[in-house]
């Protein structure tokens, strides 16, 4: 692709997307245990298995859109007008949860609609994903990365932070102790669903609109889908770095997933909706100076050192989460996570292009990113049904997650390390 150079308005117009897409995965993370546990049911395996339709989703609809966004044509791109459909679409569901759990109707159909909510943000991810190295070359794209992670993240700091403060405020209003009750009886459960939705809808509409792709320069090369899993397989450097994303973010998921089940076991009974909010709150704090970071770190000092840099900064959490025993340490530990966390992510989203860039099949970014967002979404399957298990077999102590997370990452690290054509050549 020719043409491109790093343009700020462009980078403005994916940090909007990104923050839309962040504030509506936040309030996924940060609602969505809490209306099933208060709502429906309080049985871990239960409560896994509804949040795990988001890597069902995730782990098959992303490499379908990747790849048939690379062979479709139209005059306004291959990318944007499948962030148009999905994100408008993503919008209004996001109403529709609302709505549908206002209404009381059956847990059957609130994991339905939640299954849409998924299906519509995994339209567009890879779309999304595949647009930066479109349009921003090599050399530049850890910068930006860096730029849309911190955007991404900040999506998340403020959907977090409005839940802890809404929260808060409806507990301290109507003295009912359980957030999401409590929410709705001080009239402010909405507010979020409604936020999120406007944002999801105007960033689709303004990237549709305002962000031109660069033509092609051939047309794309004749690979099918099993061909591209297969390429995949058989390169080394693709596949070290797409197991090493699927086992840190499944250290990721377990945490995320079920934060309020560690929380409540580590502090005993009460509720803590407001309080892990409030921890995710900073833990997006932290992520941002790891984002902002990460990205610099990634285009000057190499690539490979940078991801591992945040791997072991996210790793030592883990290690001594088990410990835990107030409300400070716990926030401490989660708070530290998020700066390798915000390293890896911004570290992470270029490799890709990169290395297709290196490859010259550029061209291929739609399918390539595809896959990486499903071995981020593999993890979200497993984390919810294999996350409630552990904790059922030790008894309901969902601290037991750090220790387990902590391997994962462990055996994630010397995968980055050994990928031979990460770093550019000198010389």
């Amino acid at each position: 692709m020719g043409g491109r150079k790093f343009g700020w308005g462009t980078i403005l117009g994916l940090a909007l997307l990104g923050f839309s897409m962040s504030t509506g995965w936040a309030i996924n993370k940060g609602l969505t245990f809490k209306l099933l546990q208060e709502g429906y049911t309080n049985a871990p395996a239960i409560i896994g298995a509804v949040l795990s339709l988001q890597g069902l989703m995730g782990l098959i609809v992303p490499p379908l859109m990747g790849y048939y966004s690379d062979v479709y044509s139209s005059k306004r791109g291959r990318r944007t007008p499948f962030i148009l459909l999905g994100g408008v679409l993503a919008g209004l569901i996001v109403l529709g949860i609302y709505l549908a759990y206002i209404a009381g109707i059956p847990l059957l159909g609130f994991a339905v609609i939640l299954s849409g909510f998924y299906f519509s943000m995994y339209f567009f991810v890879a779309q999304y994903r595949a647009l930066m190295p479109d349009v921003i070359p090599s050399g530049s794209r850890g910068r930006a990365s860096g730029i849309v992670t911190l955007f991404e993240w900040m999506g998340n700091l403020v959907l977090f932070g409005s839940l802890a403060f809404l929260a808060a405020k409806a507990t301290k209003i109507t003295g009912i102790e359980k957030g999401v009750e409590a929410m709705i009886k001080a009239g402010y459960l909405w507010i979020p669903f409604a936020v999120v939705s406007f944002f999801l809808i105007f960033s689709a509409l303004y990237v549709f609109f305002r962000i031109k792709e660069p033509k092609l320069r051939e047309e794309p090369p004749s690979e099918g889908l099993v061909d591209y899993l297969r390429a995949i397989i058989s390169d080394r450097d693709f596949l070290n770095f797409y197991i090493a994303q699927m086992l840190w973010w499944l250290s990721f998921e377990f945490i995320a997933v079920f934060l309020f089940g560690i929380l409540e076991s580590i502090l005993g009974n009460g509720d803590v909706t407001a309080l892990g909010n409030a921890i995710m709150a900073i833990f997006n704090v932290t992520v941002l100076v790891g984002a902002i970071t990460g990205g610099s770190l990634y285009d000057r000092v190499g690539r490979r050192k940078s991801i591992i840099l945040g791997g072991v900064i996210f790793l030592l959490p883990f290690l001594f989460g088990w410990f835990a025993t107030t409300k400070a340490e716990v926030t401490g530990l989660i708070g530290f996570a998020g700066i390798g966390w915000g390293m890896l992510m911004a570290t992470s989203w270029p490799v890709i292009g990169d290395l297709l860039t290196k490859y010259e099949k550029e061209a291929f970014n739609g399918r390539y990113y595809g896959f990486f967002e499903a071995t981020k979404s593999f993890p979200i399957l497993i984390a919810g049904l294999l996350g409630g298990a552990i904790v059922q077999l030790a008894g309901g102590n969902y601290r037991v997650l750090f220790p387990v997370g902590a391997v994962f990452v462990l055996i994630a690290l010397p995968l980055i390390w050994g990928m031979k054509h990460l770093d550019v050549e000198k010389g």
